[in-house]
């Protein structure tokens, strides 16, 4: 499979008993249905997410991408808690792909995330 983001091959890395593809370049996450979300509850699993956030930062510019599965243009999704994560979905085959150091900040749901989401009117 190709990187969505920089067409470079990913490599399957596996946490416990979910696999998932990581890029040999960028180091972005591929997640398909909902093993963002099971990961995300496993303690450690963070450990996958060996990117640079700033090489993230950097690829997360480019938000026109096709599903690395299915070939669908995938569409920009914000994390409701966490506003500043911005990852890619497929509406097809529900993959997300995360750039370097987003899913380690998806993860991390901190004091600061819960403030900026009351202050942008979100009830507790």
């Amino acid at each position: 499979m190709k990187c969505p983001k920089c067409e470079h091959e990913m490599e399957v890395v596996a946490f416990k008993d979910v696999e998932v593809d990581r890029c040999t370049l960028c180091k972005g996450l591929w997640f398909d249905s909902f093993e963002a979300d099971q990961l995300k509850d496993m303690k450690g699993s963070e450990e996958i997410d060996i990117g640079d956030p700033e090489v993230g930062r950097v690829f997360n510019r480019d938000d026109r991408i096709d599903c690395p599965r299915c070939k669908t243009g995938m569409i920009r999704m914000v994390d409701p808690k966490q506003t500043h994560i911005w990852m890619e979905s497929c509406t097809v085959c529900h993959g997300v792909f995360f750039d370097a150091g987003e899913f380690r900040d998806f993860k991390r749901y901190t004091v600061v995330d819960f403030f900026r989401g009351l202050r942008a009117g979100e009830r507790p």
